[in-house]
């Protein structure tokens, strides 16, 4: 039997919900004119949406990466087995893993509890360079190495969120997603998600969910309305309000509102009273506790503060505005929350090399580097790619064959073969490609520039990235790749700088290291030498 979408309730206008429109509008410019990429937003408030944007080719019915928004929901699912008298805060995590942890003698083992992964307080200190795509993660989490006493220090470590997923399926018998499926996906009228899992198929925990904008809006929302939804019950009254507060000391993180606390998988808010589900590039769910509002965002923001305090310059003034009795109308918002584009395409041009290159197989050498590091050359971007456990890589056997106003562009990666549409005509076209086991909904365009260079834009529509692929076809059938993406390399490289330089500890070598980041494009996204096949 098919199931009956659940939508939340909309009005007409954002002061019918308590939201200013004149504030509304004025964010819009905002992201306008700062160029800041927002992909969607949802604003909700006395359980009504005020107002929602989907910036095309972003839409409100296709479901979007949501990195450590997965922890908020993983953390979720403890909740609903600690009511359900599954497990309690207070279990030793050894206890769930007897087949691994009788054959590691260390007393810190037996001071492990849930609230202390829950919390980012383990103690653990996993590689962040481990090849995840090999043996058991449980184990590797067992004997990595101690940073320090379980409780005594936070420390954000995804490892720890995997580890939940898994008792998840120790005391049910069920993987994450089917224990929330009649728990809460089926009651919100959520679909049942991707969500990347290791290799015995438990879910990531702290990475790897997709889900639409309203999805993520009716979980915050459900927080913020302590544990209900509408009428019925997800989770305890007391787990809706324990599970927000601040329960360990992130004073020494980086950005403003990353260090003012931390609950279960929620993160305490600087400017205001409330918390957040928080993913990397700039993913939120974000409870206003004093205004009954909840705003959900999907973007693609290495410098997550940086969209933070974009968002905190409108929110909670639209609330407020509206209780200051602020409530004239905005004319012509609806219009312009429902034809937001985030890009044009560049208009069609052609060129006679389309001739010479029909049909013919491009091979491209592979880049050793790239696959010592563990990043082949993929049409992910590495922002894609990055948190993946299979990942693709290693672009090869290139055709394109042309008609009039598109072209198709056929490729190998490992042992995957694609065909996806391109637009050469300023519009996008829409197809679909498989890489690392993962099927990705893309849109994408094409443009020759002077004639020799054909540049493709790529874009996974499910993602945040973007990836750009510049061909220079040369004589004697050579042709030269150049590779780039959105967001860049060196900004997402620079946004983890300060954190590994944390990691690796202070000091000239530190610093030393550190400043390599700022070449992270020259060697995670190099040219690439290829030829035509004869």
């Amino acid at each position: 039997m098919e199931k009956t979408a659940i939508s939340l309730p909309r009005v007409s206008s954002p002061e019918k919900a308590g939201v200013s429109g004149k504030v509304i509008n004025e964010f819009m410019d905002a992201i306008e004119s700062t160029g800041i990429e927002i992909h969607s937003f949802m604003v909700i408030r006395y359980g009504k949406v005020a107002a929602e944007c989907f910036r095309a080719p972003f839409t409100p019915n296709r479901p979007h990466t949501m990195y450590s928004i997965s922890k908020t929901v993983t953390a979720t699912a403890i909740g609903i087995a600690i009511d359900e008298n599954l497990l309690s805060l207070d279990d030793k995590v050894r206890d769930f893993f007897p087949e691994i942890t009788e054959k590691i003698k260390d007393e810190r083992l037996n001071r492990l509890l849930v609230r202390h992964l829950l919390t980012m307080t383990s103690g653990k200190d996993p590689s962040v360079f481990a090849d995840k795509t090999k043996g058991s993660w449980a184990e590797y989490f067992f004997k990595a190495p101690w940073y320090n006493e379980p409780g005594e220090e936070f420390k954000y470590i995804n490892e720890n969120i995997y580890i939940l997923s898994a008792i998840i399926k120790k005391v049910s018998g069920q993987c994450v997603r089917d224990f929330l499926k009649p728990r809460l996906f089926d009651v919100l009228g959520i679909d049942y998600p991707f969500w990347e899992t290791d290799s015995e198929g438990i879910e990531a925990g702290g990475w790897g969910l997709y889900l639409k904008t309203e999805d993520l809006a009716k979980i915050m929302l459900v927080y913020s309305n302590k544990g209900l939804f509408g009428d019925t019950r997800i989770f305890s009254e007391k787990w809706a309000e324990f599970a927000p507060l601040k329960h360990a000391d992130n004073s020494e993180e980086f950005d403003s509102d990353a260090k003012v606390g931390y609950g279960c998988c929620l993160w305490r808010c600087a400017p205001f009273n409330g918390y957040r589900a928080d993913g990397m590039f700039s993913q939120f769910g974000i409870v206003f506790q004093d205004y009954d509002a909840v705003l959900a965002v999907t973007s693609a923001v290495a410098e997550a503060q940086v969209c933070r305090d974009l968002l905190w310059k409108f929110f909670p003034r639209a609330f407020e505005e509206f209780d200051k009795g602020n409530i004239s109308p905005e004319e012509g918002l609806y219009d312009r929350l429902k034809s937001a584009v985030l890009e044009q395409a560049d208009r069609m041009t052609d060129s006679y090399l389309e001739e010479i290159i029909e049909g013919k197989t491009i091979h491209f050498r592979k880049k050793i580097l790239l696959n010592i590091v563990g990043f082949p050359m993929s049409m992910l971007p590495l922002a894609v790619v990055y948190m993946t456990t299979d990942r693709a890589g290693n672009i090869d056997n290139v055709i394109f064959r042309f008609k009039k106003t598109d072209c198709t562009l056929t490729w190998d990666e490992g042992d995957e073969n694609n065909t996806i549409p391109v637009g050469l005509d300023g519009r996008y076209r829409y197809g679909t490609m498989t890489l690392g086991g993962i099927e990705y909904k893309v849109c994408s365009t094409g443009l020759w520039v002077e004639g020799d260079r054909l540049v493709l834009q790529v874009r996974p529509i499910e993602t945040i990235g973007k990836r750009t692929l510049d061909f220079k076809f040369k004589a004697n059938g050579k042709v030269l790749m150049r590779p780039s993406s959105t967001p860049s390399v060196y900004s997402i490289a620079m946004n983890l700088a300060p954190g590994f330089k944390k990691m690796i500890g202070g000091g000239k070598f530190a610093d030393g290291i550190v400043s390599l980041f700022r070449f992270a494009p020259n060697i995670i996204e190099p040219t690439h030498k290829g030829k035509i096949k004869s």
